[in-house]
């Protein structure tokens, strides 16, 4: 407001996510989200425009960047940056162990010696790398099923977990989820862009989502 806005509201980010994703908010069935961002992971029951349940950890990307990184120091001996981390992630990243294995080159500074080396690392075993990272993300999904009424449970198992956040990008991590759960799983379309295009959405028809996402501050 102090920079001449006129109003301003405060949405929920799984609301945004949801809406992105094309889930129907104000049903009165009830949907599940996980949205993997790069710093957090929200996960969120919804029904009726409201969170019924939902459970946030400071567990994201930026983590899994960061267990590549320190995976690749203890086994290797060698120093990456974030850069090389992340592409590690994008380019061979998996959730679960993969039969085909997939081989990527990356150079990083050998910490014995002092001086740049070159190693090959394979999918599996950045799905090792980054498990544990993964299974606090999967105790969150886990804590908010838990706490969901019965009726809005079933629901859940109908129509399944929809994910959305760049982490959903990750190779087989919708079915590391559902292994991990019991419940289908999902990737959105252009899981990336789900908060994004649900901010757009709730701008576009404020009117209609004033009341159910956001509070005036």
């Amino acid at each position: 407001l102090s920079a001449g806005a006129r109003q301003a509201f405060v949405a929920k980010e799984p609301i945004l996510a949801a809406i992105g994703a094309g889930i129907p908010i104000n049903s009165s069935s009830g949907h599940m989200i996980i949205d993997i961002g790069g710093g957090t992971s929200e996960v969120a029951v919804i029904s009726l425009g409201g969170i019924v349940t939902a459970h946030s950890v400071r567990v994201a990307g930026d983590k899994i960047d960061a267990a590549i990184t320190e995976y690749i120091k203890k086994k290797y001996n060698l120093a990456i940056g974030t850069q090389s981390a992340e592409e590690i992630k994008i380019k061979v990243g998996t959730a679960l162990p993969q039969k085909e294995l997939r081989f990527m080159e990356i150079q990083g500074r050998d910490l014995i010696l002092g001086l740049p080396r070159n190693i090959k690392i394979s999918n599996n075993e950045v799905c090792e790398a980054i498990s544990d990272v993964l299974a606090e993300i999967i105790q969150a999904a886990k804590h908010v099923l838990s706490e969901t009424p019965p009726e809005l449970s079933a629901d859940i198992m109908n129509k399944g977990i929809i994910m959305a956040g760049g982490g959903a990008l990750l190779p087989k991590i919708n079915e590391l989820v559902a292994q991990s759960t019991g419940v289908p799983c999902f990737i959105a379309d252009e899981p990336l862009f789900c908060v994004i295009r649900g901010t757009g959405t709730v701008l576009e028809h404020l009117d209609e989502y004033k009341i159910v996402v956001m509070s005036k501050k």
